[in-house]
């Protein structure tokens, strides 16, 4: 049985409670699985509930995977000057929108949000890294690894991830093919390194940021 992953910077419970208590009653906007979040240059975005998927598309069309938005972390146009940039609910999400001159007018909750961005530039980071990687076997193990880290739920066999993330998902966020991202899936599931679970969750037995070490 693993514990479960904790958040650096802030209390997350404490966090969200002050948010929702806030500004709910003006910001705060329910996504079903699928939407796509509308992004404006004068707002920026924090996951109170349910994940995004952040992502862009390049000049000749091919889709970027950016990196995943969960709870209490920020996202937006103001955060990226990445062209086409798009962020895509992978569940039902309760969301806040807080206009940049509200930032800018309330110290406390500037110094607030912080931590949000902090949150996903660390992701950010550690996902150019994972990319980096030459071999592709770690690329796919440090990827899963990162989001069993940062997302994962504990259950009997590990961290289960609660959103399914298409194989062609992880081949965009990892510079590869889905047909490679489907083959190492399968000889992680032979080695019982990876498992699903009945609602066909990935779940991962021996979640660890040690692959960057060996390399």
């Amino acid at each position: 049985m693993f514990s479960a992953p904790k958040k650096t910077f802030h209390s997350s419970d404490a966090f969200r409670r002050g948010l929702e208590s806030n500004f709910q009653k003006r910001h705060l906007v329910h996504l079903s699985s699928g939407s796509t979040v509308p992004l404006h240059k004068s707002c920026l975005w924090i996951v109170v509930r349910g994940m995004v998927r952040l992502g862009a598309l390049t000049v000749h069309g091919d889709e970027l995977m950016l990196g995943l938005a969960g709870p209490n972390e920020s996202f937006g146009e103001p955060l990226s000057n990445v062209p086409a940039f798009e962020a895509i609910a992978l569940s039902d999400c309760d969301l806040l929108c807080i206009p940049i001159e509200e930032i800018h007018d309330s110290p406390g909750l500037a110094q607030d949000l912080l931590s949000t961005v902090m949150l996903r530039q660390r992701q950010a980071t550690h996902l150019l890294a994972v990319v980096g990687l030459r071999r592709i076997e770690e690329r796919v193990r440090g990827f899963l690894e990162l989001l069993a880290v940062d997302y994962g739920q504990p259950c009997e066999h590990g961290l289960r991830l609660p959103v399914r993330l298409t194989h062609q998902d992880m081949a965009n966020a990892l510079s590869t093919t889905r047909v490679t991202v489907t083959r190492i899936i399968g000889q992680l599931k032979d080695e019982g390194w990876l498992l699903l679970d009945q609602q066909r969750h990935l779940v991962m037995t021996h979640p660890k940021r040690s692959e960057l070490r060996k390399h």
